[in-house]
């Protein structure tokens, strides 16, 4: 059993909302520590999210509670009449998360059977407690660049593996590579990538932004080696053009690293091209077919290194 530092946050906010709330005199005080864990996110943006909903849900609430239960009077079915105007108000402002603690201060209201200035007042320093104390513990986020660094290098061994499991299959015709990294870098990227956008969330200004862009084009990528491996399979490994493109992927393999090596690669990538269109026509329907695939392949690596090009352009 692990206790992260979430978990540290919400029993102190938590803690402290209902000993504030307790010291105050305010009725029923824990609904101040409640307020203070549904407010508590993974990111701040999200907290602030959640406490902006809360609050105008519960304003919302109260209003209208204060209208029906002094209309109605204090009955089971006022309640529901209540929460069939509740609800469909709190999805027209978009502030479903405030559902259920609206819901609860009119629990509140039924319950003493009154709804004062003095009761809504009570409500409302409830509410600001709860989430005072959440947004205020949660000021504190880990910071995640050693993680992000560490995806970062595991995804570019991946793709060096990937890239030169492909060569080795141009050349030979076989492999044993079971293509486990295939499997592994897909799901990489996708916590990568929610990591990188939760540092977003927390720190706007800082280097988040680029950690996304750089997973987001890693993905295209991958998206583009996926493509590719079906065609490398396909080749006839007495090809002469194949066994240049192997060699090139092993040069592509190596220089696999945050830099900006691509615009190399793809003067390259583009003097292999003239080549293999002033070789001989393919004298048979096979040699065709593999000089077309050639061709698909190469231009895909072109946009892989495009894509690679285009990023480090964006960042300088």
């Amino acid at each position: 059993m692990r206790i992260g530092y979430r978990t540290i946050k919400t029993a102190v906010g938590t803690g402290l909302s209902i000993a504030v709330a307790q010291w105050l005199g305010l009725q029923f005080y824990a609904s101040a520590g409640i307020i203070t864990i549904l407010c508590i996110k993974t990111t701040k943006k999200r907290s602030y999210q959640s406490a902006w909903e809360r609050l105008l849900a519960c304003i919302v609430a109260i209003l209208l509670g204060a209208v029906f239960f002094q209309l109605l009077g204090y009955h089971p079915w006022t309640m529901a009449i209540i929460l069939l105007f509740l609800i469909p108000l709190d999805v027209y402002l978009k502030v479903t998360e405030g559902i259920i603690t609206s819901t609860v201060f009119l629990f509140h209201f039924y319950s003493v059977k009154q709804v004062n200035l003095s009761l809504i007042l009570n409500e409302l320093a409830l509410m600001f407690i709860g989430i005072g104390f959440a947004l205020l513990v949660n000021l504190y986020m880990p910071n995640v660049e050693k993680e992000l660094k560490e995806y970062r290098q595991k995804i570019e061994q991946n793709f060096k593996k990937i890239i030169s499991e492909i060569a080795i299959y141009l050349r030979a015709g076989e492999s044993d590579w079971d293509g486990s990294e295939i499997i592994e870098t897909a799901e990489l990227l996708k916590q990568a990538k929610d990591l990188a956008l939760r540092d977003i969330e927390n720190h706007p200004h800082d280097r988040g932004t680029n950690y996304l862009d750089y997973f987001e084009m890693r993905e295209r990528q991958f998206e583009i080696l996926e493509r590719i491996m079906p065609i490398a399979s396909s080749l006839d490994v007495r090809c002469r053009q194949g066994q240049v493109i192997a060699d090139f992927l092993d040069q592509v393999a190596q220089a696999i690293h945050p830099g900006n090596t691509a615009n190399i690669y793809l003067e390259e990538l583009e003097e292999m091209r003239k080549k293999f269109r002033e070789s001989p026509l393919p004298a048979n329907r096979q040699e065709f077919e593999t000089r077309a695939a050639l061709f698909y392949f190469v231009n895909e690596m072109k946009r892989y290194l495009i894509l690679k090009r285009d990023l480090n352009k964006n960042v300088s």
